[in-house]
């Protein structure tokens, strides 16, 4: 399965993005360390989906938890 977290250099300076989008990743955790919701997050972008967003959590926590 193709990530939907992508880092390029030429898009946002090289900050993770939801892949094809401008849409910062850690937009998305920004949201929800402010107590927002999911559904909060996905009304400001529309270009997001709700699958996408769980995708790109799942992969943050994977990717965490691969460190150990």
């Amino acid at each position: 399965m193709e990530s939907v977290i992508v880092r390029d250099p030429a898009i946002m300076s090289g900050e993770p993005v939801f892949r094809g989008s401008r849409v910062l990743v850690r937009t998305l955790f920004d949201y929800i360390e402010a107590g927002h919701s999911l559904d909060w997050f996905l009304e400001g972008f529309p270009t997001i989906s709700r699958a996408t967003a769980l995708q790109a959590l799942e992969e943050a926590k994977e990717s965490l938890f691969a460190l150990h």
